[in-house]
């Protein structure tokens, strides 16, 4: 790295963290979650506002130069990571054990009705917002697949703000998001070969041995992994525990990524294993998530619209499709996650509340987008309007899900799981005795 590179790389990191600092206030004072004012950072800082604006300032700041915006990207990817390990470590698996029947339930309708919508759409759209040379098939199976994923980090951290983790709901989606999420990226590989070598049995045999395999493993080494956190507590330096933590969610993360499968699935998995571990000290890992969710999460999520330029929706070609697919990934999968739940015999504000949760798109749609854009299935253009759904999904979770909750009532062992969360210092917000107005 030259020294300009570095100063590069220094500044705009800074000016993204304190750009996502400040609109995360200025959400927080409008009564939503800070996480949505961080993914209209990367709208502000990139060619949609900025660009357009102050194209010299814009290219100083964010170089065409891959490598420049790579240093940027492992940033941003590294806070993921870990936003996602944490969320794993929160998740409650008794209660994911308990109602097993109804995140399948849920989780299925959820996805398999907006991939159904999702394949249509693509099959409908015009040809201009398909690269040259792609199959027909391929781009509406991925147009299906984007729709159809939900966003865990972006559903952890509005959870999380929300203080909504600890409530049953907040449980189950997160347990059914990762099955969704689980799923979604086996379409995705199934996907990507289409596009490059067609469709191939023993590709989609090989997807589906990975996910087993991660699986199973996952059970596999919960003894060994709660003996390496046996010894870090032993340690009276609190920093022990969040380094051996931080060391086994990146293992994780890097063995699904070796599978051909997304990191981000094994952190989350390494959480939930490194979660259910009886050696884990919660208390001293305060601090890293702490970190995780003031720094290193404000800068990922300011990431996501640096790539995207919404001049594009200028043209009647472009905004009409984009109008058309935003509209049928909202109404498809909220109707998915609230006929499953209806079905597994939830009541209405809980369906409710789940179909809202769920429609966070996020950031794993922006990979998904960027994949697309890289194997030549989507063109710019399409780029722009699969991101476009994933940042306004995830702006609309956070007001649609509030409204939900406050029909909902607060449980017995919702509050004793609230305090245990707030006893370890896992939890931020208001007090306990107000669940309701947090809500």
């Amino acid at each position: 790295m030259s020294a300009h590179q570095v100063l590069v790389f220094v500044v705009a990191i800074g000016l993204l963290l304190g750009s996502a600092l400040a609109l995360g206030q200025l959400a927080r004072r409008l009564g939503m979650p800070a996480v949505v004012g961080e993914l209209c950072v990367g709208v502000l800082l990139g060619p949609s506002v900025l660009g357009h604006l102050a194209p010299g300032v814009s290219a100083w700041l964010l170089p065409p130069d891959p490598s420049q915006m790579h240093l940027i990207d492992a940033v941003g990817q590294l806070g993921v990571l870990l936003l996602v390990g944490v969320t794993g470590i929160n998740v409650d698996l008794k209660l994911l054990r308990r109602r097993a029947g109804t995140t399948a339930w849920v989780g299925a309708s959820a996805l398999l009705l907006p991939l159904a919508c999702g394949v249509a759409i693509g099959f409908v759209l015009p040809l201009e917002l398909m690269a040259d040379g792609t199959d027909r098939t391929a781009f509406a199976m991925f147009v299906g697949v984007a729709l159809s994923v939900s966003a865990i980090p972006v559903i952890a951290k509005t959870l999380l703000e929300m203080r909504l983790l600890y409530r049953d709901i907040g449980q189950l989606i997160i347990g059914t998001s990762t099955i969704d999420d689980i799923v979604g990226w086996l379409l995705l590989s199934v996907v990507s070969a289409m596009a490059t070598v067609g469709m191939r049995a023993d590709q989609m045999l090989l997807s589906v041995g990975f996910v087993v395999g991660a699986l199973v493993f996952c059970f596999v080494v919960a003894r060994p992994v709660g003996a390496l956190l046996r010894l870090s507590v032993r340690s009276k330096e609190p920093g022990v525990v969040v380094a051996v933590t931080v060391l086994l969610l990146l293992a994780f993360a890097a063995g699904t990524q070796a599978l051909g499968m997304e990191a981000i699935l094994g952190a989350l998995l390494g959480g939930v294993v490194i979660g259910s571990s009886t050696w884990l000290d919660r208390e001293r890992l305060a601090a890293l998530q702490t970190f995780v969710m003031a720094v290193l999460a404000p800068v990922f999520f300011a990431t996501a619209g640096l790539r995207m330029d919404l001049t594009a929706l200028r043209h009647p070609a472009v905004l009409v499709p984009a109008v058309l697919v935003l509209v049928t990934a909202i109404l498809a999968k909220f109707a998915g996650a609230y006929i499953g739940a209806r079905l597994a015999r939830l009541g209405h504000w809980d369906a409710v509340a789940l179909g809202a949760g769920l429609n966070a798109r996020g950031v794993i749609v922006v990979v998904m987008a960027i994949v697309g854009l890289q194997l030549g299935v989507l063109t710019t253009a399409m780029y722009t309007i699969v991101v476009l759904v994933a940042i306004i999904t995830s702006l609309l979770v956070p007001p649609m899900l509030r409204i939900a909750v406050r029909h909902i009532e607060v449980t017995d062992e919702e509050a004793a799981r609230e305090f245990e969360f707030r006893l370890a210092g896992r939890e931020t917000g208001e007090p306990p005795s107000q669940p309701a107005a947090a809500a």
